[in-house]
């Protein structure tokens, strides 16, 4: 079971991702395609396990970097 899930971006034949780590893949996932729609040069996004603790979470349409001390909350909620 992974720690958390990352967003990542296909720019050619690579996938590259950031720092931001969320609890769930729904959220990941959600991200990626939000960044799709400000980005012209990506051309896919996907959810992949990642074995980094969660320190954001995607709410309302954006990412919100998580002070340390909530995101092991969030992380045992996703367990």
């Amino acid at each position: 079971m992974p720690n958390s899930w990352k967003m990542e971006v296909q720019v050619g034949r690579e996938w590259s991702s950031n720092s931001c780590r969320y609890a769930t893949q729904a959220e990941a996932e959600a991200a990626g395609k939000e960044l799709l729609s400000r980005w012209f040069v990506p051309t896919a996004s996907r959810a992949a396990e990642s074995e980094n603790p969660v320190n954001a979470r995607f709410e309302n349409g954006r990412t919100e970097l998580l002070p340390a001390e909530v995101a092991p909350q969030l992380q045992a909620q996703a367990a």
